[in-house]
């Protein structure tokens, strides 16, 4: 089996500076995004680097853990990148939870921003 694609490489560090920048500072997550991009978490939009970094800072827990049991990566006929992450998260004291999350990446001047992000808890009601 050869080297991954050069996507799959772009995308998997992208994954990994993401969460590294949410556990330690997430100050600096805003950093990634760029005016025109588009957050989109539980349902509400934020558009913009502003509102963005404003939203990922503002979480009110304390910690938090993720477990990222699959990610995902395809090139788009745009050169840009999808990467989709799926795992579990651990928010201070509460239970387990899924999430997914999905970045779109787009190489701007030689660097590569997320122009779009889409989270989601993975919560089901069977009941």
């Amino acid at each position: 089996m050869g080297e991954k694609p050069v996507w799959e490489q772009i995308g998997s560090s992208f994954i990994q500076l993401y969460y590294q920048l949410f556990y330690n500072d997430r100050t600096q997550l805003g950093a990634i995004y760029i005016d025109a991009s588009c957050l989109m978490w539980e349902g509400q939009q934020f558009q913009g680097k502003a509102a963005t970094g404003e939203k990922l800072f503002s979480f009110p827990f304390q910690k938090i853990q993720h477990s990222i049991t699959a990610q995902d990566h395809q090139a788009t006929p745009d050169s840009c990148i999808i990467s989709m992450v799926a795992g579990q998260l651990k928010a201070d004291e509460d239970r387990i939870m899924g999430f997914h999350q999905m970045f779109l990446l787009k190489n701007i001047n030689d660097a590569w921003v997320c122009t779009n992000d889409m989270f989601r808890l993975a919560l089901h009601n069977f009941g």
